[in-house]
């Protein structure tokens, strides 16, 4: 395992594409990472989705539906009508849905058209309720006490906030006979899956089932002597759980490339058990995404040639990590029925 955080991540997000046993046998799913909401991040995150509806989500295509077409898009009617007859009442300006509505055709999400000085829309596709179970899994593979203190809180919040229907921690397992994160102060609520290889992980605890579809606490500052809380409304839950699944939907986990630098020399990818990680053949190490970045003292552009000429592949190798990473990414998602 790697000494940093975040490669143990991905393997824990490779681990859980491969071997996460949805509530429903016959779910798909879905893993993403460095999603959240409500001020908390969450490491890795489960999607567990219908494949009907999962199928028709493809529909709308590969990328995600963000906080301001998914209105548009679930409520475009079947029929021409004015948009503002069609939408929800907003909490903001209408020339704000105008433009969403613009962003939707597009994308071809919706149709509009112009009837007089008034914008008509009306759906291609139906949005469907694709998303039936969301988990939550915190990634510590050293869990010091400190550390512990952190998580603690953290999920605390979560479990009161009850936004996913479930939430973890992830560790590395030890040689103890009971693992040391169970005795430390976390919520009971809250499930452990102890690691001992990239490809194997036990239950160390089970997780309680949270209440997604009944009003959480928001939990915000806490003093010493009190804390700052508000009530989140079932439908605002339901609002910001489609939200999340879309971001998960759109992104998965291997976007990391995003913030590193593919477009390095020394920048390769390696397999740890049944996928991928990135690698750095100047430092003989599995870099950090913090720590692959243009400051690097290695970095190495990739000569210009190797993007010009086609060599070993058109764009050259960054490039090519890039798409192999889409690909994978792509292939976990069915194809949309026409």
């Amino acid at each position: 395992m790697p000494d940093h955080e975040f490669g143990f991540e991905l393997r824990v997000c490779a681990w859980v594409e491969r071997n996460w046993e949805p509530r429903r046998p016959d779910s798909d799913v879905l893993v993403a990472r460095q999603l959240g909401s409500y001020g908390r991040r969450w490491d890795t995150v489960v999607v567990e989705a219908d494949p009907d509806g999962l199928r028709e989500r493809g529909a709308f295509g590969e990328r995600e539906l963000d906080s301001d077409l998914l209105p548009v898009v679930r409520h475009a009617p079947a029929d021409w009508e004015w948009y503002r007859d069609a939408l929800p009442e907003p909490d903001y300006p209408w020339r704000y849905v105008r433009q969403a509505v613009h962003r939707a055709a597009g994308r071809d999400l919706i149709e509009k058209r112009r009837n007089g000085s008034r914008i008509q829309i009306r759906r291609t596709n139906a949005y469907p309720e694709w998303v039936r179970r969301i988990v939550a899994i915190e990634n510590k593979p050293d869990l010091s006490a400190s550390a512990a203190d952190a998580l603690a809180d953290q999920l605390e919040r979560d479990v009161a906030l009850s936004l996913a229907d479930e939430v973890w921690v992830a560790t590395e397992a030890t040689d103890e006979r009971v693992e040391p994160v169970l005795l430390e102060r976390l919520p009971v609520e809250a499930g452990v899956l102890a690691f001992d290889s990239p490809d194997s992980a036990t239950v160390a605890w089970h997780p309680a089932t949270l209440a997604p579809d009944e009003a959480g606490t928001n939990i915000g500052d806490r003093e010493e002597a009190a804390c700052e809380f508000s009530v989140v409304s079932p439908a605002e839950k339901r609002a910001k759980r489609r939200q999340l699944a879309e971001r998960a939907y759109g992104r998965g986990w291997r976007t990391y490339y995003e913030t590193m630098r593919p477009d390095c020399r020394q920048f390769a990818l390696r397999r740890a058990g049944a996928d991928y990680v990135p690698y750095c053949a100047a430092k003989n190490c599995e870099q950090s995404a913090a720590a692959c970045s243009a400051g690097c003292d290695a970095f190495e552009p990739e000569p210009p040639t190797w993007r010009t000429k086609g060599w070993p592949i058109e764009g050259g190798p960054g490039t090519r990590i890039k798409e192999v990473l889409d690909e994978q990414r792509g292939r976990r998602r069915p194809t949309p029925r026409r």
